[in-house]
């Protein structure tokens, strides 16, 4: 299977889904283009809506829609979701509006466009509320269940998808479950935990860590909320050392959910791996190389924090 971005296989799930279901409908904030439901309203007119630049009303029409018994899509950069918190706090997580928000080109891998474009702060800020849980896929078959299972979800949820495409890391008889981790690789010295973009990177950094001796799990946390709370403190038991790997800042995203969770459940060493201070223009592999989010980066941090 070749490498897809999030959004591109949530463009194609929404449009099979949407043959199958009528209650579904999409609105966008004038980047149809980008988020990839343009065809969605090609072949369905009237179950799309185009609110123009301006989100927080998108977020507002979406709940109501919700409210009256469709499936609304609500559709924008990660960046410009995130900014409408207030609107998002009061209409949907508060209405526990039945409101699926997604916000796409999540993180520093956006590249060129810059810190404005980019969504560091978006997990951050949802899963400060109640009710609304967070889903980032890590490939397009993990991303066509996760839509798939968000029609079906009753009340509001967040996926986070991305700009750059997807290197597959699912087995092919994956089954998405909600609130559920994978792991993808079994290993006893530290637990690598990534969701999203970077975590093709982890595996990549689990292989170069195997010539120093260290074995390194790694988790699919495809759920940053809610958390798979058995998974984590097994795999913590069993290792003894957490390092989480996000695009994302390293406050208040996952690394800071499994921290939270482990200091009541598990006091366990951890290791939170993101995007410190601001993002920047550059290069998806340059920017991921900087923040140390690239295979390299994350096996010296791995090693570092073991001291090995």
């Amino acid at each position: 299977m070749p490498a897809k971005a999030s959004r591109a296989a949530f463009g194609e799930a929404l449009l099979d889904l949407g043959a199958r279901d009528e209650r579904i409908v999409t609105l966008d904030a004038d980047l149809s283009k980008s988020t990839m439901t343009g065809n969605f309203a090609k072949k369905y007119p009237a179950r799309a809506f185009n609110l123009g630049i301006a989100e927080s009303n998108m977020i507002g029409v979406g709940a109501g829609l919700a409210l009256t018994g469709r499936i609304p899509f609500a559709c924008s950069f990660a960046c410009f979701i995130a900014g409408r918190f207030e609107t998002i706090r009061i209409s949907v997580a508060y209405t526990n509006a039945n409101l699926k928000i997604v916000g796409t080109h999540s993180g520093i891998a956006i590249g060129e466009d810059g810190y404005s474009q980019m969504g560091l702060e978006d997990v951050a800020c949802i899963r400060s509320l109640p009710n609304i849980g967070i889903i980032q896929p890590a490939d397009e078959i993990e991303t066509k269940q996760a839509i798939a299972y968000a029609v079906e979800h009753q009340g509001p949820l967040y996926l986070r998808l991305t700009r750059q495409s997807l290197e597959p890391v699912c087995p092919p008889d994956y089954r998405f479950q909600y609130g559920r981790w994978l792991v993808l690789r079994k290993g006893h010295d530290v637990t690598l935990i990534g969701s999203g973009g970077p975590l093709f990177n982890c595996l990549e950094a689990a292989k170069r860590l195997e010539p120093d001796g260290i074995s390194a799990e790694v988790i699919n946390a495809a759920c940053i909320k809610p958390l798979d709370e058995e998974l984590l403190v097994q795999s913590a038991g069993k290792t003894g050392h957490v390092v989480t790997v996000e695009d994302h800042t390293v406050s208040g995203g996952l690394g800071g959910a499994v921290a939270e969770r482990l200091g009541d459940l598990l006091p366990t060493p951890i290791k939170r791996l993101g995007v410190h201070g601001f993002g920047e223009s550059g290069d998806q592999k340059g920017l991921y190389a900087k923040h140390g989010l690239d295979p390299a980066g994350i096996a010296a941090s791995v090693k570092k924090f073991l001291h090995r």
